[in-house]
């Protein structure tokens, strides 16, 4: 089996903190949390945060191997990103007239001495990294419930 056939496994568990949650991958613990407003504790990032975070590791680590591969004189990258809901203005005939689409904007700083054109090369190659491309795909969530 390759490493791409592989399921990725992790686990969450609401702890007895209203929101906060606990999430393993592995060796990992992470903690997740909603922000005080909306009743959580602020303990961690909220889900979007994980979402973003996901995207924009993904991101820096496929620009840093493609420069890699390359020789490209890359010191440091930097993704700052920002995610918000937007109205769908090209859904004038939507059943739902208050539709909203999602949208994260993601900003590249790449310190190096580094061409133009070596810098939107690696403008297109961050719209190649997995996640991104998860993200911009069909994807399938198969969900199950079960009592103990």
């Amino acid at each position: 089996m390759s490493d791409s056939d592989k399921k990725k496994i992790v686990h969450f568990h609401l702890g007895e903190e209203n929101y906060k949650t606990v999430m393993t991958a592995g060796k990992h613990e992470l903690i997740a949390d909603e922000p005080e407003h909306v009743g959580g504790k602020d303990e961690g990032p909220d889900p979007y945060d994980y979402l973003l975070m996901s995207l924009g590791s993904c991101t820096v680590i496929t620009l840093k191997m493609y420069a890699d591969r390359k020789d490209w004189p890359v010191e440091d990258i930097y993704v700052e990103m920002r995610h918000h809901k937007a109205h769908a203005e090209d859904c004038e005939d939507c059943d739902d007239p208050k539709a909203r689409i999602d949208k994260i904007e993601k900003d590249l700083i790449v310190k190096g001495d580094l061409s133009e054109e070596q810098l939107n090369r690696l403008l297109e190659i961050s719209k190649k990294c997995p996640v991104h491309k998860t993200m911009l795909n069909d994807v399938e969530i198969i969900s199950t419930v079960e009592k103990k």
